[in-house]
Parts: structure tokens; sequence; C-alpha cells
């Protein structure tokens, strides 16, 4: 299946593996300097469709920024040992986590960068799951928050209304109490 990405275009960088979390955590500290601007998207799949992957072809190919990019992360192992319901990631039948991650240093481009992920998500979402991991999304995300969270979405609302009435708690995809 990565030969396939990998005879569209050079690779510029690529891991298969195991990686241990601190290390994927880190591992684009050097590309992604303080001072720049972010706009991102996310979704799940369960299977990469022909489809899906003419999509990320297309839109892939006019990344407008080497800081920008699009990273598929599978969803194994363990992960799947876990039922749904047993923690707030309620996306456990996903295979994959796509994630567009728009980055540039000039803010006179946020319109164009911010348009290239737009465009780029709208292209994959047709292939995805409802909803996106809450880590990857962007301020305008807020209207998926119950997508994001699946089936698991009316307890963590619960759980909200219960330990935080005051919404201390209320950064990135906030679930309102």
């Amino acid at each position: 299946m990565v030969q396939g990405f990998r005879d569209v275009a050079p690779t510029v960088a690529e891991h298969v593996g195991v990686m241990p979390y601190a290390a994927l955590n880190s591992a684009f500290d050097g590309l992604y300097p303080p001072g720049l601007q972010h706009y991102w998207k996310a979704c799940f799949v369960t299977e990469l469709t022909d489809a899906a992957i003419a999509a990320h072809i297309e839109h892939g190919a006019r990344v407008p920024v080497v800081n920008s990019t699009a990273h598929i992360y599978p969803i194994n192992g363990a992960c799947h040992d876990v039922a749904p319901e047993a923690t707030a990631f309620g996306h456990r039948n996903a295979a994959f986590a796509t994630v567009i991650a728009g980055m540039w240093p000039d803010p006179a481009d946020n319109r164009a960068n911010t348009a290239w992920v737009k465009e780029y998500y709208a292209a994959i979402a047709a292939h995805s799951e409802p909803g996106g991991y809450v880590n990857f999304a962007s301020g305008d995300d807020q209207p998926r928050v119950v997508e994001n969270y699946g089936s698991n979405y009316p307890r963590l609302l619960e759980t909200k209304r219960r330990y935080d009435l005051d919404n201390l708690f209320h950064l990135n995809q906030n679930i309102q109490p």
C-alpha cells in the first residue's frame, strides 16, 4: 500500500513502523518554529479508498509552503482493544486519522493557505467518517464537536455539566455545559 504513495512523487520524509509517543510528538519540532500561522482540519477513515487516495494526490501536490503538510496516521493495535465507550475517544472503528496541517510564516498568506486546507479537507471529507480528532481541529470546527466525540458526546456533556459548570476547560473544541 505504501509503495503507491512513493510512486507518485519523490519522498521527502517517511517512517513506517513503531514509534514511541515522545518521538512522534516531537518529530516535527524543527519544521514548526514558534510564530507560525496555523489552520488545521482532520478526519477519520475506515479505509483508504482509491477515490480518497486520488484526492490526497491532487491536493497534497498543491501544498503552498514547506511548513504545511498532510499526515495519515494509522489507528491500530491496542486502540482497537478498548470499547468505544470506555474513554472520550469514540472512533475506535477508524483505521486512519487524516490531518491536513496548514502552517506558514507570513500572516499576509492567511487567506491562500487557509483556502488550501479547506479545499483539501472538502475533497477528502466525502470519503471520511463524521468527526475528526479534536487536537487537529481549528477554531471554526466547533460545530463538529458532537461528531468529534461520536457516541460518547452525551456522556461527556453530562460530565461537563456536572463538574465544569463555569466552563473552566473551554479551550479547543469545547463541550459547552
